[in-house]
Protein backbone atom coordinates (compact mmCIF):
# COMPACT_ATOMS: atom_id res chain seq x y z
CA UNK A 1 0.00 0.00 0.00
CA UNK A 2 1.88 3.34 -1.21
CA UNK A 3 1.03 6.45 1.19
CA UNK A 4 1.23 10.09 -0.11
CA UNK A 5 0.78 12.98 1.72
CA UNK A 6 -0.24 16.00 0.40
CA UNK A 7 0.81 19.25 2.59
CA UNK A 8 0.22 22.68 2.69
CA UNK A 9 -1.21 25.21 4.44
CA UNK A 10 -4.79 25.44 2.36
CA UNK A 11 -6.00 28.58 3.61
CA UNK A 12 -8.22 28.25 1.79
CA UNK A 13 -8.48 25.29 -0.12
CA UNK A 14 -9.13 25.92 -3.83
CA UNK A 15 -10.04 24.02 -7.26
CA UNK A 16 -6.58 23.66 -7.60
CA UNK A 17 -5.52 21.76 -4.47
CA UNK A 18 -8.85 19.38 -4.97
CA UNK A 19 -7.18 19.10 -8.66
CA UNK A 20 -4.04 17.48 -7.69
CA UNK A 21 -5.79 15.78 -4.69
CA UNK A 22 -8.57 13.73 -6.86
CA UNK A 23 -5.00 12.91 -9.50
CA UNK A 24 -2.83 11.33 -6.39
CA UNK A 25 -5.67 9.82 -5.35
CA UNK A 26 -5.65 8.25 -8.62
CA UNK A 27 -1.88 6.57 -8.83
CA UNK A 28 -1.96 6.17 -4.36
CA UNK A 29 -3.49 3.94 -2.16
CA UNK A 30 -4.16 6.44 0.59
CA UNK A 31 -3.41 10.33 0.64
CA UNK A 32 -3.42 11.81 3.63
CA UNK A 33 -3.71 15.94 3.13
CA UNK A 34 -2.05 17.43 5.46
CA UNK A 35 -3.13 20.60 7.09
CA UNK A 36 -0.16 22.99 8.51
CA UNK A 37 -0.05 24.96 11.33
CA UNK A 38 2.19 27.45 9.47
CA UNK A 39 2.90 29.68 12.16
CA UNK A 40 4.67 31.72 9.74
CA UNK A 41 1.85 33.14 7.61
CA UNK A 42 -0.89 35.79 8.33
CA UNK A 43 -3.32 33.23 7.67
CA UNK A 44 -7.08 33.94 7.17
CA UNK A 45 -8.97 30.97 9.22
CA UNK A 46 -7.23 28.63 12.09
CA UNK A 47 -5.96 25.35 11.31
CA UNK A 48 -9.03 23.68 12.49
CA UNK A 49 -11.37 25.58 10.30
CA UNK A 50 -9.03 24.46 7.06
CA UNK A 51 -8.94 21.10 8.25
CA UNK A 52 -12.88 21.13 8.30
CA UNK A 53 -13.17 22.52 4.74
CA UNK A 54 -11.17 20.19 3.15
CA UNK A 55 -13.16 17.33 5.16
CA UNK A 56 -16.00 18.80 3.50
CA UNK A 57 -14.77 19.27 0.28
CA UNK A 58 -12.83 15.79 -0.18
CA UNK A 59 -15.77 14.21 1.30
CA UNK A 60 -16.88 10.36 -0.37
CA UNK A 61 -13.36 10.91 -2.50
CA UNK A 62 -11.70 6.91 -1.20
CA UNK A 63 -8.67 6.83 0.21
CA UNK A 64 -8.40 10.12 1.00
CA UNK A 65 -7.89 11.64 4.52
CA UNK A 66 -7.26 15.19 6.11
CA UNK A 67 -5.11 15.68 9.39
CA UNK A 68 -3.15 18.96 11.06
CA UNK A 69 -0.27 18.99 11.72
CA UNK A 70 2.59 21.03 12.93
CA UNK A 71 6.69 20.66 12.59
CA UNK A 72 8.23 18.91 10.25
CA UNK A 73 6.53 17.71 7.03
CA UNK A 74 8.63 15.23 7.21
CA UNK A 75 8.10 13.90 10.77
CA UNK A 76 3.94 14.15 9.86
CA UNK A 77 5.06 11.98 7.10
CA UNK A 78 7.04 9.28 9.04
CA UNK A 79 3.84 9.60 11.38
CA UNK A 80 1.48 8.05 9.36
CA UNK A 81 3.25 5.59 7.24
CA UNK A 82 3.78 8.35 4.36
CA UNK A 83 6.01 6.79 1.25
CA UNK A 84 6.02 10.19 -1.04
CA UNK A 85 5.26 13.96 -0.68
CA UNK A 86 2.92 15.26 -3.39
CA UNK A 87 3.40 18.98 -4.30
CA UNK A 88 1.22 21.25 -6.90
CA UNK A 89 3.65 23.14 -9.00
CA UNK A 90 2.31 26.43 -11.16
CA UNK A 91 5.28 27.90 -12.38
CA UNK A 92 9.10 28.38 -12.02
CA UNK A 93 8.59 30.49 -8.94
CA UNK A 94 6.99 27.63 -7.06
CA UNK A 95 9.53 24.80 -8.55
CA UNK A 96 12.77 26.94 -6.81
CA UNK A 97 11.10 26.94 -3.94
CA UNK A 98 9.75 23.17 -4.10
CA UNK A 99 13.40 21.87 -5.40
CA UNK A 100 14.52 23.21 -2.31
CA UNK A 101 11.84 21.44 0.01
CA UNK A 102 12.21 18.39 -2.10
CA UNK A 103 16.24 18.29 -1.46
CA UNK A 104 15.57 18.67 1.98
CA UNK A 105 12.71 16.27 2.60
CA UNK A 106 14.74 13.58 0.59
CA UNK A 107 17.85 14.68 2.53
CA UNK A 108 15.64 14.67 6.47
CA UNK A 109 13.24 11.47 5.81
CA UNK A 110 14.47 9.60 2.76
CA UNK A 111 11.00 10.99 1.50
CA UNK A 112 10.60 11.21 -2.59
CA UNK A 113 8.82 14.30 -3.93
CA UNK A 114 6.27 13.78 -6.84
CA UNK A 115 5.00 16.49 -8.78
CA UNK A 116 1.63 17.76 -10.34
CA UNK A 117 1.57 20.07 -12.87
CA UNK A 118 -2.28 22.25 -12.79
CA UNK A 119 -4.99 21.34 -15.09
CA UNK A 120 -5.06 24.56 -17.36
CA UNK A 121 -7.79 26.21 -15.86
CA UNK A 122 -6.16 26.17 -12.24
CA UNK A 123 -3.01 27.04 -13.36
CA UNK A 124 -2.95 31.05 -11.90
CA UNK A 125 -5.09 29.95 -8.90
CA UNK A 126 -3.30 30.56 -5.64
CA UNK A 127 -5.07 31.02 -1.36
CA UNK A 128 -3.15 34.09 -1.31
CA UNK A 129 -5.32 35.65 -4.25
CA UNK A 130 -8.45 34.18 -3.34
CA UNK A 131 -7.71 35.90 0.32
CA UNK A 132 -6.97 39.00 -1.69
CA UNK A 133 -10.10 39.21 -3.68
CA UNK A 134 -12.55 37.88 -1.02
CA UNK A 135 -11.46 40.86 1.60
CA UNK A 136 -11.60 43.39 -1.53
CA UNK A 137 -15.18 42.07 -2.01
CA UNK A 138 -14.73 40.16 -4.80
CA UNK A 139 -16.45 37.40 -6.05
CA UNK A 140 -14.10 34.03 -5.73
CA UNK A 141 -17.15 31.61 -6.42
CA UNK A 142 -15.53 29.91 -9.30
CA UNK A 143 -12.32 29.05 -7.58
CA UNK A 144 -13.25 27.21 -4.48
CA UNK A 145 -15.94 24.91 -3.18
CA UNK A 146 -19.21 26.28 -2.22
CA UNK A 147 -19.06 26.06 1.18
CA UNK A 148 -15.34 27.55 1.69
CA UNK A 149 -17.04 30.46 -0.49
CA UNK A 150 -19.99 30.81 2.08
CA UNK A 151 -17.00 30.86 4.79
CA UNK A 152 -15.22 33.34 2.75
CA UNK A 153 -17.84 35.70 2.40
CA UNK A 154 -19.15 35.71 6.23
CA UNK A 155 -14.89 35.94 6.98
CA UNK A 156 -15.05 39.10 4.84
CA UNK A 157 -18.12 40.19 6.75
CA UNK A 158 -16.50 39.74 9.98
CA UNK A 159 -13.32 41.01 9.10
CA UNK A 160 -10.25 39.61 8.75
CA UNK A 161 -8.85 38.39 11.88
CA UNK A 162 -8.71 34.94 13.17
CA UNK A 163 -10.60 33.96 16.58
CA UNK A 164 -8.53 34.28 19.71
CA UNK A 165 -6.47 37.32 17.65
CA UNK A 166 -6.59 40.88 18.61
Amino acid sequence: MTTAIYPGSFDPVHNGHLDVIRRAAALFDRVVVAVSQEARKNGLFAVRARAAMLRQAVKGLAGVEVRPYAGLTVAFARSVGADVIVKGLRGVEDFEHELRQAVMNRHLGGLETVFFIPSPEYAQISSTLIREVTLLGGDVTAFVPRAVAQRMTTRRRRGTRRPGTR
